[in-house]
């Protein structure tokens, strides 16, 4: 029997390394990444079925890979392994595509188990995230909640890059744009988020869930 082909990444080289052991012998490890941007920019040519990422990863978040990700391979089953057990960011990673979310203090089988309930066109969320709320009631309140977040893709990528202290310079050299194009997005989003200056976009940055910087 065929096995499904795996990509995993974390931007924590050690971690990465036992994953990997880990999986092995039931799926096929077909690549490793440790920052977002790259995972974008190689997955495809690897044709994974299933890609296992963290929230937190550098030049860009697992939310935001995640959701570029299903834009290039729509087929393709994201299972987020975090430390991050935050409902609401839980939730986004299922409004922006997950198939499962699994905690790092989760034991190894029920990383295998989320897996395999993927592959099959199933969801599956940690008891650790729902606590004593039934799983159903957590994905009806996924569908029905809107997502509070009104920035677009492009800018979260440039909010993920400011918030890890990349210059304007520096953030269109990696997302390959022009300088003012990532000033207009800096701007655009201070005016949408009601902000007046660029500390207050960091902060409001580093307080939200839609960058992680580790």
């Amino acid at each position: 029997m065929r096995r499904a082909r795996l990509i995993v990444a974390d931007d924590h080289v050690l971690l990465l390394d036992a994953i990997k052991s880990l999986l092995a012998a039931r799926f096929e490890v077909v690549g490793t990444f440790t920052d977002g941007l790259a995972l974008v920019n190689g997955a495809a040519e690897l044709k994974p079925n299933v890609i296992l990422l963290d929230i937190g990863m550098p030049n860009l978040s697992g939310l935001s890979a995640g959701e570029r990700l299903k834009q290039i391979l729509p087929n393709v089953k994201l299972v987020y392994l975090t430390m991050n057990l935050d409902v609401e960011v839980a939730a986004e990673a299922f409004r922006l595509g997950a198939s499962a979310y699994v905690v790092k203090s989760s034991a190894a089988t029920e990383l295998i188990q989320a897996i395999e309930l993927a592959l099959v066109d199933r969801s599956y969320v940690t008891p650790l995230i729902t606590k004593e709320e039934r799983p159903d009631k957590f994905f009806y309140r996924v569908k029905q909640k809107r997502s509070p977040n009104h920035l677009t893709l492009r800018q979260r990528e440039v909010l993920q890059l400011l918030a890890e202290g990349r210059n304007m310079k520096e953030v269109a050299y990696i997302l390959n744009v022009a300088p003012r194009t990532v000033a207009f997005h800096k701007y655009k989003m201070m005016e949408l988020l009601h902000l007046r200056n660029h500390t207050d976009l960091l902060r409001f940055a580093l307080n939200s869930s839609l960058v992680a910087v580790t």
